[in-house]
């Protein structure tokens, strides 16, 4: 199979938003490998400890490159997006987390109001390598990169690249990392994948609502599943798989991960609805992406040793 390099010269500016209306920037046959070079989060405008995000930012958050079209992908197949690599790029201190007014999980948003004044903006930039990122003279954080914001298109709607959903967009969920693979719905011709928001570390729930972030060379392989209609993106490493729902409130992105879940275990594994609806109650995992985001997300995964 081909190997197909997407540049940042190649991509000739992100999109902000995810949808059906760009034109291809890579067509791809279905088992290629495609190098792309991502930009971090706020396209590399954040350049030092003394910036304001307020003042620098703008409205465009989160470029995607893409969209990489797919041949023979139609409505109601799968991609399969194997993450074979992320490696960091760019000059250092390459890494950038920053706390943005109104923005982050403790404090008030424009979608959670409140009377309380907004929290400082602060900037911190950071040198990251393969051997980790260095936050102090005392802490370094292993080097733990994943695919923050990865999709295909909606079928017709066009999407904030901030906003994840049945498509997958902005789900920051770390398990999106190399050696696994994720599915993603085809809701159109070509399936139209994005992605961008590569991650060098982050906690669960990313909770000031910047992770580590940093510019890559991320490196995917794309296989086609036909015929495989799936509702919401699905995961899958070595020792286990995932359902991910994207939604609010947190409580229902839950619910609609563990359904999916049950699903899946009933079409392809051969349980019982309710066999498996009561063993994940006893063997299930859930881990959460984002409690930031317009949507939040949260992944429900089980054991291969319970398949």
């Amino acid at each position: 199979m081909a190997t197909h390099k997407l540049t940042e010269e190649d991509q000739d500016g992100f999109h902000y938003t995810v949808g059906p209306y760009f034109d291809p920037v890579l067509e791809i046959e279905p088992g290629d490998t495609v190098e792309v070079e991502t930009e971090d989060a706020f396209e590399g405008v954040i350049e030092s400890e003394n910036d304001k995000p307020s003042e620098v930012l703008g409205d465009n958050l989160n470029p995607q490159n893409g969209p990489i079209y797919v041949e023979g992908a139609e409505e109601g197949d799968a991609l399969a997006v194997s993450i074979e690599s992320i490696e960091p790029r760019g000059p250092q201190p390459r890494g950038t987390t920053c706390m943005i007014a109104e923005f982050g999980g403790l404090t008030a948003t424009d979608r959670t109001a409140m009377l309380n004044e907004p929290l400082p903006e602060k900037v911190k930039k950071l040198d990251v390598t393969t051997d980790g990122t260095i936050w102090n003279d005392d802490i370094t954080i292993p080097y733990e990169p994943f695919i923050g914001t990865i999709s295909t298109s909606p079928k017709i709607d066009s999407v904030n690249a901030l906003t994840p959903f049945k498509h997958g967009g902005n789900m920051d969920l770390p398990n999106v990392r190399p050696g696994n693979t994720i599915y993603l719905p085809v809701n159109i011709e070509g399936g139209y994948v994005y992605l961008g928001d590569c991650h060098a570390a982050q906690g669960d729930g990313e909770l000031h609502g910047v992770a580590i972030e940093h510019p890559t060379n991320t490196t995917i392989t794309v296989d086609l599943i036909k015929d495989w209609e799936i509702e919401w993106p699905r995961l899958e490493a070595d020792d286990y798989i995932m359902s991910i729902g994207s939604v609010r409130p947190m409580e229902d992105c839950a619910r609609i991960a563990y359904k999916d879940l049950i699903e899946w275990m009933v079409d392809d594994y051969g349980y019982d609805k309710w066999e498996a609806y009561m063993l994940l109650t006893q063997v299930g995992n859930v881990r959460l992406g984002n409690m930031v985001d317009p949507n939040y997300t949260i992944g429900a995964s089980i054991d291969k040793e319970y398949l």
